[in-house]
């Protein structure tokens, strides 16, 4: 789940190999639970070429840098996410193991055969989207949420850009239709080479949890909460994925 400033701030990444400073242009998001939890997941070794989908503002790419990689590269449709994700790098010092390259999913890193996928592009619903008001731009994860992250899964097949052995790591939620983006990954993967590494649950904001289209989804089996006292909770799972 990301935020989306409305002008340029800066804000302190807390999580993994954190504390540490990042811009955010307008229009670029900003990360919140599923980043927190995928940096939590990731395993990076010194020879690792790291390759972040849909990187925003950079900051997954700057965790696997700090945590050893030899090189990262992140890349962004939004040219406002890569122009902000260059420039943090400069502020961190970064800039010798981190590139940064505009274009959709997976087309711009053709050339790369990379170790590490990290694939944190957008899995919300558009509904729950606009409802909450996540991205106002009106890019999100398609009607089910599962549309954005399934072509990125496709992607990998076009680009043949993960190197034999490389290993995807794969943010899933209930909050989107999940049984769909992992029968894609089982397709792209095979089913052994999936593992469940991370699984984490957080509050489903209350003006989503009022929505009716959100309730119909509900109904309809695309989502799936758990009641705890007064919330409902969402369930975010992270899988590492590895290519034979």
């Amino acid at each position: 789940m990301t935020s989306m400033p409305a002008e340029q701030s800066t804000m302190e990444w807390k999580g993994r190999t954190g504390p540490f400073a990042i811009t955010v242009n307008p229009g670029v998001f900003a990360p919140t639970y599923t980043s927190r939890t995928l940096a939590d997941a990731l395993e990076i070794g010194p020879d690792d070429l790291v390759v972040d989908v849909g990187c925003g503002s950079g900051v997954l790419s700057f965790v696997a840098a700090r945590l050893g990689a030899k090189r990262v590269i992140g890349c962004d449709l939004s040219e406002a996410a890569v122009d902000a994700a260059r420039q943090n790098a400069r502020a961190l010092g970064l800039e010798d193991r981190t590139e940064f390259r505009v274009g959709n999913l997976l087309e711009p890193v053709r050339d790369v055969k990379a170790t590490v996928i990290i694939g944190d592009v957008s899995g919300i619903p558009d509904e729950i989207a606009r409802v909450a008001g996540w991205f106002p731009d009106g890019r999100a994860g398609g009607p089910t949420g599962a549309e954005l992250p399934a072509a990125m899964l496709e992607s990998l097949r076009e680009t043949d850009c993960l190197a034999t052995g490389g290993r995807l790591y794969l943010p899933t939620g209930t909050i989107q239709a999940e049984s769909k983006i992992l029968e894609v990954a089982r397709s792209v993967f095979g089913a052994a080479n999936l593992q469940s590494l991370l699984e984490r649950s957080f509050p489903l904001p209350e003006m989503v949890a009022k929505s009716k289209a959100v309730a119909k989804m509900v109904k309809d089996g695309v989502l799936q909460f758990q009641q705890r006292g007064s919330r409902l909770l969402w369930r975010l799972q992270i899988w590492r994925c590895v290519k034979a």
